[in-house]
């Protein structure tokens, strides 16, 4: 192999950065076109059954939105390491970089960041994901990687979750994420019956429909933090080692999970023990007021009254507005 002007000819130069998840924007897009279709009926909404129906409205979206982004954000779990290492094979040039691992359900994101980003003649920023759903073939993304020559270190930590590594990593990834996303599925199934009971309304029903909720994204959680509990192959740089911790998307769901127990606990509490206060937020006492406010006084034209009736009679039919 040879130089030309310091590049390495069989290598693609200035690999394209991850940007951004598409089926995440998709999935945010569509909850956001829900929000605003609610707000818009906002305005026809009198008095403080206004802010009652916000909130619930708001709350419940929130809830929904989280526990399907999630599926496919990749910072379950997180880890950053800061290294002089070799770039390329066949090269003694090293690098300083910032070499980030990102795992989600559905694979794992290596981020690899120079400091600074030009150095051997190269910009070096890149984010190569290898996916492991039901659908994809891990190795055969980490077989495409070496095809097209990623740098040294991607391919150095992307290895350790191959099927053919013995620290065994896919295996234990790829069948915790799966359960985890199984189980966020149902809580997503169960979130949707839970606002069609609280339509209804079957308020009391309804919370314990979010407390299902709140248990399976909690289940989810523990599915995946499953693989804490085993061996796992150290990812080294020279003396440094690459560490991971619980990310965004991980402690994310952990807030959501409790909130659901929160919101199902207050629901079913006040229906055992202030059953008109839970009336009042989902704006039932009203509906039953204004039926009331219907009612009509109504004036009887003697003319047409029966001539049998006498005129104590009548005005007492007069008197109870019939």
């Amino acid at each position: 192999m040879t130089l030309f002007d310091g590049i390495y000819p069989f290598y693609p130069q200035q690999r394209k950065v991850f940007v951004f998840d598409v089926s995440t924007i998709i999935v945010i897009v569509v909850f956001l076109t829900f929000t605003c279709s609610f707000l818009l009926i906002i305005p026809g909404i009198r008095g403080r059954a206004r802010i009652y129906w916000t909130l619930r409205v708001l709350l419940s979206l929130i809830m929904g939105v989280v526990i399907v982004v999630v599926q496919f954000t990749g910072d379950w779990e997180t880890g950053w390491v800061k290294a002089n290492t070799s770039y390329k094979s066949f090269s003694r040039a090293l690098v300083n970089v910032d070499i980030g691992l990102h795992v989600g359900l559905a694979g794992v994101n290596v981020t690899l960041r120079g400091n600074p980003v030009n150095q051997v003649n190269e910009t070096i920023d890149y984010n190569e994901h290898f996916a492991w759903s039901f659908n994809a073939d891990y190795d055969q993304s980490y077989s495409e990687g070496l095809e097209r020559g990623l740098p040294s270190p991607i391919l150095y930590v992307a290895e350790k979750f191959t099927t053919q590594s013995p620290c065994s990593m896919h295996r234990q990834y790829r069948i915790s994420s799966h359960y985890a996303s199984a189980t966020l599925w149902v809580a997503f199934c169960t979130w949707l019956i839970s606002n069609i009971l609280f339509s209804m309304p079957v308020l009391v029903y309804g919370g314990y429909m979010l407390l299902v909720t709140g248990a399976f994204m909690i289940f989810s959680l523990l599915s995946f933090s499953t693989v804490k509990n085993s061996l796992m192959c150290p990812i080294q740089f020279g003396t440094t080692i690459l560490r991971t911790g619980y990310g965004g998307s991980f402690w994310l769901m952990l807030v959501i999970g409790l909130l659901c127990f929160v919101a199902g606990i207050t629901v079913v509490a006040l229906h055992y023990f202030n059953l008109d206060l839970l009336k009042t937020f989902f704006d039932l006492h009203e509906d039953k007021a204004e039926e009331y406010q219907e009612m009509t006084e109504v004036y009887v034209n003697p003319h047409f009254v029966n001539k049998g009736l006498s005129p104590s009679q009548l005005s007492k039919l007069n008197s109870k507005g019939i």
